[in-house]
Order: structure tokens, then C-alpha cells, then sequence
């Protein structure tokens, strides 16, 4: 079976066909760094962190590039608020989102550009834009994009441009032809810090956001492209923007498969700082770890609502470790997987269409039933090599099922000492209050022929 996705610009799933064989161009819509990154942020990134592993199993040769967003009018009214320069601000934020996204076993992109060393390449496409009527200086030094110019413009939201409405990170402005246009080089303000202001052919001035994107994907992938990704909120307007301004610029397909994955809710509202449950990754990863939360969001296909709520990291934390316990009960040797394998097959069709999740990780349960049934090591091998596609069970077993910080192991491992010789001398009471004991702190003891060892709850 072939790969086969959901392309947001055709509404129809379709056969992935490289625009090169064997090699694969993507590129996704990254941060914005003004703030520590939310379980928003760790959703599109571990979607696309999926997705970029399948395509390398697939046996692609793929370039991700997934940008950072470093001047922006957020960030400049952060830097202003702390009374820090911008670069201080980006700096530290971009240093806290690598930490947090290695915290969930996402793997670095091949290139990560940040916004301000492509602004020459954004004048230039601003320059040819202009040139040919699609852009037009408007009275109080703003560069606009002319969006009814653009005969494709909403081929992407799928609606023409009457029924669109302006969707810009800042009002409209006066000086705009229509309330549809959008800024491609925003003058500089008096009250606005040097930092935030570049020199070029339109006077003291910054790039619009949606210019980046579009900048940064043909500098580095070229023109035309394979992939394009990010989350569903930024279908319209910031992606209908890049086609426009891409295509208008370069006269060529910009893209050919559009991959937006669905909305996350927490416990099924969406999520604000006003109703008290905004949630940064930081915070969740004080209380629940890292392979947990990566796990939780991949049971749940990629363009499906996601709900965030406690209950359902509780229920994802108990799954996982019900894959590691099956692990932890046989030595699985590292091993390629074998794709002719039965179970490998469904894994594999199930990930073939449309990156489907949800199907995949049921084989990896139905798997680690037979490693519970048969002990096989072979099985135990499969599970790991199919569970390593998706970044998932390379820990130590063992270290995982008693990870989680806040446990004294020598302190259990003598307990365990303590109840083997009370029941050597038959005081049965004290060995099983010593059970009941651990019991309370959360801590399982197993025993076997072998010994006793022991595992978190």
C-alpha cells in the first residue's frame, strides 16, 4: 500500500507522489517566540514530528524545515514589557522551546530559520510582487498585498473572495484598497525600538507575517515543494497568504499537498489564558513525563479534535505502560523490522493512510498481548522496532516503569531486602506489611523465581 494523504487544498485524500523520487520537501509553520510553548504548540510539533518519521521509514530522503518566528508585533510588545532587547527575548524563549520539545522526543528538523536572517530574500519577493501589480505602497508607508488581484486567492479555504473576511494579527488600516489585503512591509513607528526596524527600498520598516513563511520555504526548498503543514488555524489567512504571495511572486505552483492537523480543546473547551486553562508544556511535563504526553497525542489521528484533560493523560499514562510492562517481561533484541510480518503490514497500511494513528498504535497493543502470551522475543523485537516509528518504548523498560522522579530506590530496594528476610524466618505479617507498605507510596512489588523487583503504579 501506498502512502496516501488528505490534502487540505484538494479536500481529497490522495497518492503521495514526490515531486523528486525518493526525496521529500516539507516545510512546517513553527513558533512564534514570545512566550513559553503551549499544548497547542505540542500538538502541531509532535504531528509533524510523526509525520517526518513516517516519511524517513517510508525510505524518504526528506528536508524539514520548520521556522522560527523571531520578530513579530507580539514579541516586540514582550521585549517592551520586560525592557529587554529583542534578541535577549528570542534567545532565552528559543533555548526554553528546544528543551521542551526534547522533552518529547521530537527530533530537530533539517533547517530551522528564523525570520530575521531572510529579510533580504522577503524584500526581494515584495520587490517582484510589485513589479507585477499584485503589491502597492499605500499612503502611510505600509506595502500591501492586493488580494482580488490574485485570481486563485481562497482556493485553499475553499471559498471565494467575498465570503473571506480579514483575519490579520492586526486591524485593518485605513490606507488598504480593501479590507482583504494584508501587509507585506509594515513602515517602522516612532514608538517602536530600533531592533525592530530594517533598512530597504520602502524606508525603516519590518516584514508582515505571512512574507516570512513564504520567504524562508523557497530560499531553502525551492519554488515548488511537497509538503506544507501546520495547524488548522492557520489555513486561512496565513497559508492562503503564502499561496498568494509564493504564487504571485513566482508565477509557479507554490505547493501540492496542504497537511493541517485538527483544533485541541482542554476538557473539551478551548483553550484561553481567560478561562484559566492555558496550559504550558512545562506545566504538564511537572506532572506527567515526556514519552506519556507524546503518546497521549498520538493515539488521536492527526485531524481530529484532541481533547486535553487530565483524565485522559491518566488514561494514556496507564496504556503506555502497559506496552512497556509487556516489554519489561521478555529481552526484546534490536532488531530491523520485518515488514512481511503480518502485524507489520497492518502497521504499516494503517500509517499509509493518512498518517492513521490511532490504527497503528492498536497493532502495537495487539502485539504486546502476544509478548504477554508467548514471551516471544521476536514479537518483543516488533513491538519496539514498529513503536520506534513513532518515537515511542526505547527506554529501558525496567527505567521506565520505575522512573518518574521522587522515589528513594535505595530506600525500596531495601525494604525488599527486609520483607525476603522476614519471610526467610516465616514472619509473614512483617512481609506483607512491608507490601502494603510500598503498596501506599505507589510502588508494585513483583515476584518471581528470579527475585522481587518492583515498578510505580
Amino acid at each position: 500500500m501506498t502512502l496516501r494523504l488528505f490534502n487540505t487544498l484538494s479536500r481529497e485524500t490522495e497518492t503521495f507522489t514526490p515531486i523528486e523520487p525518493h526525496r521529500v520537501r516539507m516545510y512546517v509553520c513553527g513558533m512564534t517566540i514570545y512566550d513559553l510553548c503551549h499544548v497547542g504548540h505540542a500538538r502541531f510539533l509532535l504531528v509533524f514530528d510523526m509525520v517526518y518519521r513516517w516519511l524517513q521509514t517510508l525510505g524518504y530522503q526528506v528536508t524539514y524545515v520548520r521556522n522560527i518566528t523571531d520578530i513579530d508585533d507580539k514579541i516586540i510588545k514582550r521585549a517592551l514589557e520586560r525592557g529587554i532587547p529583542i534578541r535577549q527575548l528570542t534567545e532565552e524563549m528559543t533555548h526554553a522551546m528546544h528543551e521542551d520539545v526534547a522533552a518529547l522526543g521530537i527530533a530537530p528538523p533539517t533547517h530551522e530559520p528564523r525570520a530575521t536572517a531572510y529579510v533580504p530574500q522577503m524584500l526581494e519577493m515584495i520587490a517582484a510582487l510589485e513589479r507585477k501589480g499584485l503589491a502597492y505602497r499605500a499612503a502611510g508607508g505600509d506595502v500591501n498585498y492586493s488580494v482580488r488581484k490574485f485570481p486563485g486567492y481562497g482556493k485553499l479555504s475553499g471559498k471565494s473572495v467575498d465570503q473571506l473576511r480579514a483575519g490579520e494579527r492586526v486591524a485593518v488600516l485605513e490606507d488598504k484598497e480593501d479590507p482583504l489585503d494584508f501587509v507585506l512591509w509594515k513602515s517602522a513607528k516612532e514608538s517602536e525600538p530600533d531592533d525592530a526596524k530594517w533598512n530597504g527600498p520602502y524606508g525603516p520598516g519590518r516584514p508582515g507575517w505571512h512574507i516570512e513563511c513564504s520567504a524562508m520555504s523557497c530560499a531553502i526548498l525551492g519554488e515548488h515543494f511537497d509538503i506544507h503543514g501546520g495547524g488548522m488555524d492557520l489555513q486561512f489567512p496565513h497559508h492562503e497568504n503564502e499561496i498568494a504571495q509564493s504564487e504571485g511572486a513566482t508565477g509557479k505552483r507554490f505547493v501540492n499537498y496542504w497537511l493541517h492537523n485538527g483544533f485541541l480543546n482542554v476538557d473539551n473547551v478551548k483553550m484561553s489564558k481567560s478561562l484559566g486553562n492555558f496550559f504550558t508544556i512545562r506545566d504538564v511535563l511537572k506532572h506527567y513525563d515526556g514519552e506519556t504526553v507524546r503518546f497521549f497525542m498520538l493515539r488521536t489521528h492527526y485531524r481530529s479534535p484532541f481533547n486535553f484533560s487530565d483524565a485522559n493523560l491518566d488514561d494514556a499514562r496507564n496504556s503506555l505502560r502497559r506496552l512497556y510492562t509487556a516489554l519489561d517481561a521478555v529481552d526484546a533484541p534490536d532488531a530491523p523490522v520485518d515488514w512481511s510480518q503480518p502485524q507489520a503490514k497492518a502497521f504499516r497500511d494503517a500509517m499509509n493512510d493518512d498518517f492513521n494513528t490511532p490504527g497503528a498504535v492498536a497493532v502495537l497493543f495487539e502485539l504486546a498481548g502476544d509478548v504477554n502470551r508467548t514471551q516471544a522475543a521476536e514479537s518483543a523485537a516488533l513491538l519496539k522496532g514498529l513503536g520506534a516509528t513513532l518515537g515511542l518504548l526505547q527506554q529501558s523498560p525496567r527505567s521506565y516503569l520505575q522512573g518518574g522522579g521522587g522515589v528513594d530506590e535505595a530506600g525500596i530496594e531495601s525494604l525488599i531486602a527486609q520483607r525476603a528476610a522476614a519471610k526467610q524466618a516465616r514472619d509473614f505479617v512483617r512481609a506483607d506489611q512491608i507490601r502494603k507498605d510500598l503498596a501506599a507510596q505507589g510502588i508494585v512489588l513483583q515476584d518471581s523465581p528470579q527475585g522481587t523487583t518492583w515498578v510505580k503504579a
